[in-house]
């Protein structure tokens, strides 16, 4: 009975203990969770909520500004996957994204002309947009893998311009230069997201469909990347990032280390070149260049590097810029376009400049990026009054 009691004591006092520190583990799994306080699940809870509901509350046009959002966390996460995560800094995001779009064109679009398409549903060309890059990636990683560095960022900037050509010439398959071809058919299982339909009572348009597609690929993916990045793998990733040969020495394979984030990180941008290209309806090679890796690149930079979180807000703020900058422009005098008409520099120059300054500023003050700065405000004020 004293040590039934003794043990009811112990449990009560573990309780009461927990309620007055909510961030003391006690155990593996709870320090591995994915939400392991409280005030995650809540946020987290509120903002996927938040998510759903803002089509039903927005225009069309903020719907599209949404979609691209979740496309572009997509790639960004994929890309994070390889070069946050795993340290292989990758240019080459643009020709798996390009590989992905054509792959799903080629296997869910209409026959038109010289243009082949299979016209099968979303639950096939949505895979194959990202098996086939997958594939064509763990090709390329052995060769990735065996230099780093200038040079391994030089070797995947290569891929880019051989996609150009590959893209311009495979007329078959892409439509050719100037030309391009249709979007992939979105019929999941006989359901068009591309019209409009009545649920439960609530209606649902063409915009609001695919959205709400994409957002739950968003989530699924996201949560099996950061659970990626915890396993055991995902150890082995930021072991070969910050000291590949000390991790080669502690047993991790190097290679297949490598190979295996350059086929995650495929995979990822294949999905997102192949839901990018239902979003833009009609595709063309001049879609997939540089500026796209760059745009990329900038989505974890200034989002935040080794972190899905970071993807997400650096999608969304790579996503939103441009509008905004469009929305000033008007009223700076020296934009082309703007109150003083021809201006020194135009609105897409003031875009990259901003980028580019952006991309600086963060390498150099906060290299976690926006998410780092979040981390520095919670840190803050979980502290507070403190200074400690």
């Amino acid at each position: 009975m004293t040590l039934q009691r003794l043990g009811q004591g112990t449990s009560r006092g573990s309780r009461a203990t927990l309620r007055g520190r909510p961030e003391l583990h006690t155990d593996y799994a709870a320090d591995q969770a994915i939400l392991d306080t409280k005030a995650k699940r809540v946020w987290t809870l509120a903002i996927v909520v938040l998510a759903v509901v803002a089509p039903f509350l927005l225009d069309r046009d903020v719907q599209q500004l949404l979609t691209r959002v979740s496309i572009y966390a997509i790639g960004g996460i994929g890309l994070n996957l390889v070069t946050g995560y795993a340290g292989q800094v990758s240019l080459g995001h643009a020709f798996f994204l390009g590989l992905g779009a054509y792959t799903a064109a080629f296997f869910g679009g209409v026959p038109t002309g010289n243009v082949r398409g299979l016209e099968l549903d979303v639950l096939v060309w949505l895979p194959m947009a990202g098996l086939v890059p997958m594939v064509v990636g763990l090709l390329v990683a052995p060769l990735a893998a065996r230099v780093r560095g200038l040079y391994l960022a030089i070797l995947t900037l290569g891929l880019v311009f051989v996609g150009e050509h590959v893209w311009r010439e495979a007329r078959t398959f892409t439509g050719g230069p100037g030309v391009g071809r249709r979007a992939p058919l979105p019929q999941l299982l006989g359901f068009d997201l591309h019209a409009r339909h009545t649920i439960l009572g609530v209606d649902l348009d063409r915009e609001t469909s695919f959205y709400l597609f994409c957002l739950l690929l968003l989530v699924v993916l996201g949560v099996l990347a950061r659970n990626l990045a915890r396993s055991k793998m995902g150890r082995a990733f930021a072991a070969v990032r910050d000291r590949d040969i000390a991790a080669e020495i502690m047993g991790v394979p190097l290679l297949e280390t490598k190979v295996l984030a350059f086929g995650v990180s495929s995979f990822y941008a294949g999905i997102a070149g192949g839901l990018y290209t239902v979003l833009l309806g009609q595709i063309t090679p001049e879609n997939w260049g540089l500026l796209v890796s760059i745009d990329f690149l900038a989505v974890i930079l200034i989002g935040g590097v080794a972190t899905i979180t970071g993807s997400i807000i650096g999608a969304a703020f790579v996503v939103v810029l441009p509008r905004i900058v469009q929305g000033v422009a008007p009223s700076i005098p020296f934009i082309s376009g703007g109150v003083g008409e021809g201006g020194l520099i135009t609105v897409f120059q003031l875009q990259t400049m901003l980028y580019g300054g952006l991309i600086v500023a963060f390498l150099v003050l906060e290299p976690r990026g926006m998410f780092g700065l979040w981390l520095r405000v919670r840190n803050y004020w979980k502290a507070w009054p403190f200074s400690y």
